[in-house]
């Protein structure tokens, strides 16, 4: 069998090529491309670094076109190495806003990162007035940009996450759309993510008209022109969904964590919206896992503010390690930390406490306390961390947890992955591949073009890298006495609550 083409012509190619399927991944830091076999297996992978900028502390910006740029490359890079591809999936950074003028294509301002904080004093106000946003969410921040360059609200301009932009400029302009699992992390939407919340839009001003199309995560929304053969774009979702479903995680029962730069814990619920509104007492959120025809599945989010990033800060600012892989060798120089507990709290602590001012501690340390110890400690804290996501989501879904499924550059670390175990008694299973949303984002897209038959299809494919059982248990009460002497350290950022 060959490539279908236009009447049914068909070559001599193998018949993977029709349908496999081109994924590009917008991440914070930078843009990947790759081509997606139906045994799941990537190939043709490509990358630039996109690196946000901070031009005062709190604010995160970027260069939309830079960044739209890079994509094009990537991916037609990706598809000259390795194509031809008969359908296209998007993963992405969730939340970072783009403005755009719909006649041009020209931003009018720079991109917003996630991670901005400028619109924190809004946010205060509007919960005054019974709106509940965070500034992490994509509202405050599409509304600042229009106050800032369309305050009459004149301008015919178009805003959205970044997977809009990229669909914008993949299709040349002819499609202005987003799924619903990255529409419904925006503060935008109704609780049914089935449409844009009017009432929301005309507290912040933000016109209707401006904003993209909801799609399903897995369907047809428009043909890719600006690429070679034009492969029609069939598959979105916010990079922690599509980690998810890379992971095969499609029906209620296993979890992931991706412990990237953060850390992120995704469970499916089922079809049924989880109760709480917002933030759960346990401080998960509700999300959308995935949208498909008429079918909608639900699930919970929980959140670790930093998680890899405290490796970096081993590296990068005390000089114990000199690659972020070798944390696992330096750690393997002692048994046990003999005490020594590190609470990773670099920027705060999410889920289940929401403490922003809770602050990095480490505890325990003598005057026998060495370098592997305090390496050792971080990686365990991590772990612990890990453990926390997981309590919480089980209080808040009503169900046990019975294995993990990890991903992310701390995957790779064995002394990391077996604390884990430890810290939550539970077997880790490590994703075949490190980043995880490429393989989600491909799912969504061969589901539309029958790469896949169904979710069940979806599910079988996960064959993890290695899988952990857990050993000596961590030791958790004391952990959760850490945890209390770090919190609180900034008592004014701590009675911040979004």
């Amino acid at each position: 069998m060959g490539r279908v083409v236009a009447g049914d012509e068909r070559t001599e190619r193998d018949e993977g090529d029709v349908v496999s399927i081109l994924v590009i991944d917008i991440g914070t830091s930078g843009v990947r491309a790759a081509i997606v076999r139906p045994d799941a297996t990537v190939d043709a992978e490509h990358r630039r670094e996109v690196l946000p900028v901070s031009p005062a502390p709190g604010l995160v910006e970027f260069d939309a076109l830079v960044l739209a740029e890079a994509a094009l490359e990537v991916a037609r890079e990706a598809l000259a190495q390795g194509g031809p591809v008969l359908g296209v999936g998007i993963a992405n950074q969730r939340a970072s806003v783009v403005v755009w003028e719909r006649a041009t294509g020209q931003p009018v301002g720079p991109g917003i990162g996630w991670q901005d904080l400028r619109t924190v004093g809004e946010c205060l106000v509007l919960q005054g007035q019974g709106l509940r946003l965070a500034p992490n969410q994509s509202a405050t921040k599409i509304a600042h940009l229009l106050d800032r360059f369309d305050a009459g609200r004149n301008r015919d301009l178009c805003a959205g996450t970044v997977d809009s932009w990229i669909v914008w400029n993949l299709t040349e302009g002819h499609a202005h759309v987003t799924d619903v699992t990255n529409a419904a992390v925006t503060g935008l939407v109704t609780a049914d993510a089935t449409a844009w919340d009017s009432s929301t839009l005309d507290t912040l001003r933000i016109p209707a008209a401006c904003l993209p199309r909801l799609v399903d995560s897995s369907g047809p929304v428009g043909e890719a022109t600006a690429l070679p053969g034009a492969p029609v774009i069939c598959g979105l979702a916010g990079d922690q969904q599509a980690s998810l479903i890379g992971q095969g995680c499609v029906h209620p029962g296993p979890a992931k964590i991706t412990f990237g730069t953060g850390g992120m814990l995704d469970l499916v619920t089922g079809p049924t919206r989880p109760v709480a509104a917002a933030r759960s007492d346990g401080g998960t959120f509700p999300i959308v896992t995935w949208r498909r025809r008429d079918e909608t599945m639900w699930g919970l989010e929980a959140i670790m503010l930093s998680a890899g990033s405290n490796v970096e800060w081993l590296r990068d600012d005390l000089g114990l390690v000199t690659t972020v892989a070798e944390s696992h060798d330096v750690a393997q120089g002692c048994a046990d930390t003999e005490g020594v507990v590190y609470v990773p709290a670099l920027l705060g602590l999410g889920t289940p406490h929401w403490d922003y001012g809770a602050r990095g501690t480490l505890l325990g340390v003598t005057r026998g306390s060495g370098r592997a110890h305090v390496v050792r400690a971080v990686l365990e804290g991590v772990a612990h961390r890990g453990a926390d996501l997981v309590e919480a989501a089980e209080a808040d879904a009503g169900r046990e947890i019975v294995s993990l499924r990890v991903d992310g550059g701390m995957s790779d670390n064995p002394t990391f992955v077996q604390a884990l175990a430890d810290a939550t008694g539970r077997p880790v299973e490590v994703s075949p591949v490190v980043e995880a949303t490429t393989l989600g984002a491909a799912f969504l897209a061969g589901l539309s073009i029958g790469t896949w038959g169904g979710w069940d299809d979806v599910a079988a494919t996960w064959r993890p890298r290695t899988a952990v059982d857990p050993g000596v248990p961590l030791d958790r009460e004391r952990w959760q006495r850490a945890v209390a002497r770090a919190r609180e350290w900034f008592p004014e950022l701590s009675g911040l609550d979004f």
